[in-house]
């Protein structure tokens, strides 16, 4: 597949075990002995909705470290605009967490579903690698799917 060859290697490997953190959580949210192994194992910290919320506020705030990164490649007025959007994913964060579980996963979707809409930005203004986007799409769609089991369980 075209779309997938033309990624790097280790950029799509580091991807996918990006990944992990919020497959883990939805499966210990829909498994008892998944969630008491990761419980046992690992901690509270580290299965079902807790640790997708606080790997997924990590995750947006490196992406805002990406797009700042692609901010540096404009000159004039983009760059003053690609810097602005840049810092949006942090600011989405930090004013949008903390009412609840629920509450803040939907927050986490709506912040990566923006975030995927700000590199396509990066993406129309050459700011980003060609392939960009064909890894963006799909572990977007992947992370925010993963996201949505927890609300509906």
């Amino acid at each position: 597949n075209f779309m997938i060859s033309s990624i790097p290697k280790v950029a799509l490997v580091l991807a996918l075990f990006g990944v992990v953190p919020f497959a883990w959580g939805a499966i210990t949210s829909i498994s008892a002995e998944a969630f008491n192994f990761g419980m046992d194992i690992f901690g509270a910290r580290f299965v079902g909705p807790f640790i997708q919320l606080s790997y997924g506020i990590i995750i947006l705030c490196f992406m805002s470290g990406v797009l700042w990164g692609f901010a540096t490649k404009m000159n004039g007025k983009s760059a003053g605009q690609g810097y602005i959007l840049s810092v949006i994913p942090p600011l989405w964060v930090f004013f949008s967490m903390g009412r609840g579980p629920i509450s803040d996963t939907i927050s986490l979707i709506v912040g990566f579903i923006a975030v995927l809409f700000i590199d396509r930005h990066f993406y129309l203004l050459k700011a980003t690698p060609n392939w960009w986007m064909n890894l963006r799409i799909p572990i977007t769609f992947l992370v925010i799917s993963l996201l949505g089991i927890g609300i509906i369980i």
